[in-house]
């Protein structure tokens, strides 16, 4: 009854998390199966936790990592991550490689790393963002090669994550970070606003070619196919809200109306 009761307490948090946080993904998550909806929530307060704890400087980000890599060998619970992912576990084949893959883009926040080559940036996007892609779609079920699923999996995460590093370049450079690739920045003459014009486009044009993969390859999903293509073209639209905002020319968040989001979603054909 004690374990019941602290899987509805973790369930509420989830939701709620996703609700508060996660404005556009909890829009699409109302179009999941009710099957698989609720676990979508348990995996997202996972990934989500474990990139606060990273992002804010907790002390305590290192031993839960840590603890999410030994479930991930061993199968030991140690956290309240590991726990729900044990849960998952029973009714979906979650990937530990990837769930592996993930905890090494955290650690390389942690430890404060930087990306030089666009190489460098496909990883850390593969790492932080792919990897839940390819979780995701071991939890909605797929058909087809597993090898182009995941592939196509990780290059819709891959899309996502360098859209919220262009839509938050200016709030990540005012706390002392920078995700996009030196090297790029420097042939481009920088990010600063209104001088960065080619940089955006260039940075807009590999997202845009990483979503057109990741959509690709939806159709192999066995559920959540509508959800998932929502999701995706209302997050694209972030990339064409920079656009209209003058590719930057100001600096700020690009931030995407509610209107924008279902015309987005409409356009799609969802």
């Amino acid at each position: 009854m004690l374990l019941q009761r602290s899987e509805d307490l973790v369930l509420a948090e989830a939701r709620d998390t996703t609700n508060r946080v996660a404005r556009t993904f909890s829009l699409a998550c109302r179009l999941l199966p009710r099957d698989v909806r609720d676990d979508v929530y348990r995996l997202y307060l996972v990934f989500r936790t474990l990139d606060d704890l990273v992002d804010d400087g907790d002390p305590r980000a290192a031993a839960r990592l840590a603890q999410v890599q030994v479930w991930c060998r061993t199968g030991a619970t140690q956290s309240r991550e590991a726990h729900v992912l044990a849960d998952l576990a029973t009714r979906h084949p979650i990937p530990r490689d990837a769930l592996l893959d993930f905890c090494a883009g955290m650690w390389f926040d942690l430890d404060g790393g930087r990306c030089t080559t666009e190489e460098d940036l496909d990883l850390y996007c593969y790492r932080v963002a792919g990897t839940v892609g390819i979780v995701m779609a071991s939890v909605l079920g797929f058909d087809g090669d597993e090898a182009e699923v995941r592939r196509t999996a990780a290059a819709l995460g891959m899309a996502m994550q360098r859209t919220n590093v262009l839509r938050d370049i200016d709030e990540d450079g005012d706390a002392g970070r920078m995700y996009l690739a030196a090297e790029t920045v420097a042939r481009f003459g920088g990010c600063a606003p209104g001088r960065r014009e080619a940089l955006l486009r260039d940075q807009i044009a590999r997202a845009d070619a990483l979503y057109d993969q990741g959509l690709a390859g939806v159709r192999h999903l066995r559920r959540g196919r509508v959800a998932i293509r929502a999701a995706a073209s209302m997050y694209r639209e972030i990339l064409r809200q920079i656009e209209r905002d003058g590719y930057g020319s100001r600096a700020g968040r690009a931030v995407v109306p509610a209107r924008r989001k279902l015309l987005a979603v409409a356009r799609a054909g969802v």
